[in-house]
C-alpha cells in the first residue's frame, strides 16, 4: 500500500487526488475559460470521474483543497524530466478561476516546491508558460523561479479552419536550491 502524501499550509492541504474530487474538479475544467493559455478543451462530469480515479494513482498530480471548506481548488503537477540523472523536474497547475486572486496558489506552490527540495534529490524545478499568461509567470517569479529564456512558436494546442498549427511562444522559468533559500 502505498504512503499517503500530504502538506499542510496555513489554508490549504496539497495531497494525492482521491476518487471523489471529481465534481469540484468538474467545476474548474469543464470551464472553457481554464483553457485559455493550457491545451484540452472543456471536460464533462464522467471523464472527470476517469481523471480522477486515474490521478488518484498517480505520483505526479497532487490536489490542493481549501481547509476551510474542504473544497477541491486546483491541481499541480510535478514530474521528473529525462535524463533521469540531470536531477530536474518539471511542476505546472491549475486552479479554479473562483479561486484565483487569494494566493492560494503562491502559498501551495511554495510549500511544495520547499517540500520537494527538502525531501528529494532535486537540482532543479522547471516551469513553462505562455507569455500572454501574466498571472502566471508572475507567480513563478513571486515564487523566485528565474525566467530563462522564450521558446519562439514551439508549442501549439489549437488548429486554424485550415487545420494548419497555431503556433504559441513560451517563456521558460527555472529554479535552482540555492535560489529558495
Amino acid at each position: 500500500m502505498r504512503k499517503k502524501y500530504v502538506i499542510i499550509t496555513e489554508r490549504l492541504r496539497i495531497r494525492q487526488f482521491a476518487k471523489n474530487d471529481c465534481i469540484d474538479f468538474y467545476d474548474y475544467l469543464s470551464n472553457k475559460k481554464t483553457y485559455k493559455y493550457e491545451p484540452g478543451n472543456p471536460i464533462t462530469l464522467k471523464k472527470s470521474k476517469e481523471l480522477c480515479i486515474e490521478r488518484s494513482k498517480s505520483r505526479i498530480f497532487f490536489a490542493v483543497e481549501l481547509k476551510s471548506e474542504n473544497k477541491f481548488i486546483g491541481h499541480i503537477y510535478f514530474n521528473r524530466i529525462e535524463p533521469k540523472n540531470l536531477l530536474t523536474y518539471e511542476i505546472g497547475y491549475i486552479f479554479n478561476k473562483k479561486y484565483q486572486g487569494k494566493g492560494y496558489a503562491t502559498e501551495a506552490i511554495q510549500y511544495f516546491i520547499k517540500a520537494q527540495f527538502s525531501k528529494s534529490n532535486i537540482h532543479k524545478i522547471v516551469a513553462h508558460c505562455n507569455p500572454k499568461n501574466i498571472k502566471s509567470w508572475k507567480l513563478l517569479e513571486r515564487l523566485k523561479f528565474k525566467r530563462e529564456g522564450k521558446l519562439r512558436k514551439n508549442i501549439f494546442f489549437n488548429k486554424d479552419k485550415n487545420n494548419k498549427p497555431i503556433w504559441l511562444d513560451t517563456y521558460e522559468y527555472g529554479l535552482l536550491k540555492e535560489d529558495i533559500k
